[in-house]
């Protein structure tokens, strides 16, 4: 099968900065057993190509980046036909997919990744916010002849819109990123937490580190590392300083896998402050390497909820420090969630992700050739 990729980003030719650990295990997967083509929007704001992760990686660049994109597929589609293209994010890449496969007459396929179908309105998030961004989603959306989404948050939304998709995360490629059962706590050291997430206002810092003060106020012993791009120009890094964090909370900006998997191993809990989520990823790398979480009840999180995470309503820090609080006094509940979150993510790794994938684009070829 000839499949047409769509993402934003996230396949760096360096294949470790400016990734998507998950696509990349997808792409590597899927290339394998299928001729793969992946259409990058903006990962360089010129055009340019390179080979990544068993495919050829096509980046369109800044300018008319839509037009471009289609006019893209739709001439690799006249070299050699493709059999599907498959959005990751609908936004822009969704529809470039549905207008493509429209043109070429084949299926088009979009996983929802993203605020597609939220608006945050104070913090100016979310694919809904504007009239425009709803119009668009909803004819996106209803023309795809599939959608996926990473958890059921996601997939509840889509019907309340009176679509249907699947649930598919994006797994954990446990050849890079291997099982690790978790490991008891020393309680004669401070406790160890991380945060993974670009420092944006979706991911909501301001939440977590008050969160960090309270339990700093109740005497509660830690350190926080926080792993992220930093997106605010330092306004993270100052409300920190201002909350008297500065001697507990190291801020590590980005850090590629090799990097970051000591830090997540060393850590005893993953902390989430999101306002919205469909996944993450994050806690599902945390959750491999044997390190529960504890965050707001978006995306997985919901899901795990209570039995392999703890979960509050966003926003909430008095609730998140006392459930962070309440984790840190009961080791054997924590290695408890961290059992069960280990088991949950292994099972529904990077090989999951891609088999559903590959069924899916199977079942849409078979009804195209029944339609044809």
């Amino acid at each position: 099968m000839r499949i047409a990729l769509v993402v934003p980003g996230g396949v760096d030719r360096t294949a470790e900065y400016r990734v998507i650990p998950a696509v990349i295990a997808l792409i590597a997967r899927l290339s394998r057993a299928h001729d793969v083509e992946v259409f990058a929007l903006r990962q360089e704001e010129l055009a340019g190509e390179w080979d990544l992760a068993g495919a050829r990686i096509r980046n369109i660049g800044a300018g008319q980046t839509v037009v471009r994109a289609v006019r893209s597929i739709c001439t690799q589609h006249r070299v050699r036909p493709f059999d599907i293209v498959h959005a990751i994010w609908s936004g822009h890449p969704g529809l470039i997919a549905v207008t493509s496969g429209k043109i070429l007459g084949i299926p088009s396929l979009i996983h929802i990744a993203g605020g597609e179908l939220v608006s945050i309105p104070d913090i100016a998030y979310g694919g809904a916010l504007t009239w425009r961004g709803r119009v668009r989603e909803a004819c996106t959306l209803r023309a795809a002849s599939a959608l996926t989404a990473a958890s059921m948050p996601v997939i509840e939304a889509l019907s309340k819109r009176g679509l249907s998709g699947l649930r598919v995360p994006l797994g954990v490629d446990l050849t890079k990123w291997p099982a690790r059962d978790p490991v008891r706590r020393d309680p004669t050291r401070p406790a160890r937490l991380i945060h993974v997430a670009s420092l944006n206002r979706v991911k909501d810092q301001p939440t977590l580190l008050r969160a960090l003060e309270a339990l700093t106020r109740s005497g509660v012993s830690f350190e926080m590392d926080i792993v992220g791009d930093d997106t605010l120009h330092g306004e993270v890094q100052a409300l920190a300083a201002s909350l008297g964090l500065s001697e507990r909370v190291r801020f590590r900006g980005f850090l590629p896998q090799r990097e970051l998997r000591p830090l997540v191993e060393a850590a005893d809990l993953m902390v989430l402050s999101s306002r919205h989520e469909t996944g993450p990823l994050a806690i599902l790398e945390a959750a491999v390497a044997g390190v529960p979480t504890v965050g707001t009840a978006v995306g997985h999180l919901h899901e795990w909820s209570p039995r392999a995470a703890v979960s509050v309503p966003a926003g909430d820090w008095a609730h998140l420090a006392r459930a962070i609080g309440g984790m840190l006094e009961d080791e054997e509940r924590r290695l408890s969630l961290a059992r069960e979150a280990l088991r949950r993510a292994v099972r529904e790794d990077a090989d999951y992700t891609a088999d559903r994938f590959q069924a899916l684009y199977a079942s849409l070829a078979r009804s195209q050739r029944r339609r044809a």
